[in-house]
C-alpha cells in the first residue's frame, strides 16, 4: 500500500492553503469491529454503531482484508442480489474479479475502483481470480455503500471501471502528502467516477509528521477512515489509528496529521476521505437491499425471488470455470 503513487509529489498540482476557513471539528470516532464477509473474508465493518443521519448518505463500508492469503485460501462472494444504492469497491492490493447480471464486470486490481449502480435491482458475484486462489498473496481493499435517493431507486443498473491510473493526483498545500481523488471534486480538481449522488472520495497518504488540509463542501459531511498508520485530526488534533471512524462536523477544511514515527510495515498515515449532500429520506435496509419504506424492501423480496432482478449468465467468468 499504496499502489498508485508518484516519485516526487512536489511535481503534482496543489490544493489551496486556506488558513482562514474553518477546519471541522471531531465529532465522533469509533473502532471498527471484525468480522467475516461472503465465502469468509476477513472485514473490519467500519460504520458498525455509527447513527445513519451522520453518515448519510452513506449506508455502509467495509474494509476487506489487509490479509496475506496462502495457497488455497483466497475467498470471495457468491452470486447476490442488490437494489436501491450504489456499491463502490477500491482496491488496493491484490485482485477481484467482478460480473453482474447486468452485463457489467471486469478486474479489477492495486489501485482500481469498480462502480456498480444496483439501481432497480440485479445480482452480481466477486471473487479472486483463480491464479490468486492457486498462489495466494497479499489482498487489501474498501467497499462503500452510497444511497440512492427515493427518485432513482429504480434508476437502471450501471457499471463504471475505474482504472487506477485515472484517478485525479494532487498534492497536499506543503507537498508532503498525496491525495487521490477518486470521485467528485476537491479544490476545482475532478475525479473520475461519475455519481448519483453528490459525493467526493478521496484516498490521502500523510508522511510522517506532515499535515494535510482538505477544502471541503460545506454542505457535504465528512467522513475519515484510517486505513493504516497513526495522526491526529481535526483542529484539536484527536488521535486516530487504523481500523478508526472519524466523523467531524461542520467547517469547511478537515484537517489531519500523520505521527512523526510511523512503523516499518504501514510507513505513513493512509486515510481514506469521504463526503457528501445528506439525502434526508428515510432508510429501510436489510441485507443486500436498501430501500425508503418497508414495503419496498418487502418488494424487492419478492422481486429477488420471483427472478425479476436478473440471471447468472451461464458463461464463466475471466480464469473460471462455469458458475
Amino acid at each position: 500500500m499504496p499502489a498508485v503513487t508518484v516519485p516526487d509529489i512536489t511535481v503534482l498540482p496543489r490544493v489551496t492553503a486556506a488558513p482562514d476557513l474553518r477546519s471541522r471539528p471531531v465529532r465522533a470516532i469509533t473502532t471498527a469491529p471484525s468480522g467475516y464477509e461472503g465465502e469468509g473474508f476477513p472485514v473490519r465493518r467500519a460504520f458498525a454503531g455509527v447513527d445513519l443521519a451522520l453518515l448519510d448518505p452513506f449506508i455502509h463500508m467495509d474494509q476487506m482484508g489487509e490479509v496475506e492469503y496462502a495457497p488455497g485460501e483466497p475467498k470471495g462472494t457468491p452470486w447476490h442480489p442488490h437494489r436501491g444504492f450504489e456499491t463502490v469497491t477500491y482496491i488496493i492490493d491484490g485482485t477481484f474479479l467482478h460480473r453482474d447480471s447486468h452485463g457489467g464486470g471486469g478486474e479489477i486490481t492495486n489501485g482500481d475502483t469498480q462502480w456498480m449502480t444496483a439501481g432497480s435491482g440485479l445480482l452480481h458475484i466477486e471473487t479472486p481470480p483463480e491464479e490468486l486462489v492457486v498462489s495466494g498473496g497479499l489482498f487489501h481493499g474498501l467497499q462503500l455503500w452510497v444511497n440512492l435517493p427515493s427518485r432513482m431507486k429504480m434508476t437502471a443498473p450501471r457499471y463504471q471501471d475505474i482504472r487506477g491510473g485515472e484517478v485525479a493526483l494532487l498534492s497536499s498545500a506543503d507537498g508532503a502528502a498525496l491525495l487521490r481523488v477518486i470521485a467528485g471534486e476537491l479544490d476545482g480538481h475532478q475525479g473520475p467516477g461519475v455519481t448519483h449522488t453528490p459525493i467526493t472520495i478521496v484516498h490521502a497518504s500523510v508522511h510522517p509528521g506532515a499535515r494535510a488540509e482538505l477544502p471541503w463542501r460545506p454542505d457535504f459531511n465528512a467522513l475519515v477512515y484510517a486505513l493504516a498508520g497513526s495522526g491526529t485530526v481535526g483542529p484539536d488534533r484527536r488521535p486516530v489509528h487504523k481500523g478508526q471512524l472519524v466523523v467531524l462536523g461542520p467547517g469547511d477544511v478537515i484537517e489531519a496529521t500523520a505521527d512523526d514515527r510511523q512503523s516499518s510495515a504501514e510507513p505513513s498515515l493512509e486515510l481514506y476521505v469521504m463526503g457528501g449532500q445528506p439525502i434526508r429520506e428515510s432508510v429501510a435496509a436489510y441485507g443486500p437491499f436498501v430501500m425508503n419504506t418497508r414495503a419496498e424492501l418487502i418488494q424487492a423480496f419478492e422481486d429477488f425471488q420471483a427472478g425479476r432482478l436478473g440471471t447468472i449468465p451461464t458463461d464463466p467468468l475471466p480464469g473460471h470455470g462455469v458458475l
